[in-house]
């Protein structure tokens, strides 16, 4: 039986595009993301990071808690809705 594929909902969907919001809001390349995930100890490509923010790859809990690190934010913020006033 082939794998089924991992669907991403839309709470992963957007965490993806959080990600690369904040990403490009601290002027970081998703090279230099991917660097400072990986020096914080979670082997990360900026491939895999790429794939991340496209919802093409699923954001497991530990990504998000290392993206999150990296980005110098809770992942909760990752995973909010924007409240609107």
């Amino acid at each position: 039986m082939p794998a089924r594929p991992l669907e991403i909902g839309p709470a992963g969907i957007h965490a993806a595009r959080t990600i690369e919001i904040l990403r490009t809001e601290r002027g970081l390349s998703q090279r230099q993301l991917a660097g400072r995930v990986t020096a914080l100890g979670h082997p990360m490509s900026n491939t895999m990071l790429s794939c991340i923010e496209r919802a093409q790859r699923r954001c497991d809990v530990d990504d998000l808690i290392a993206i999150a690190e990296a980005l110098l934010v809770s992942p909760l913020v990752m995973l909010q809705r924007p409240t609107v006033t």
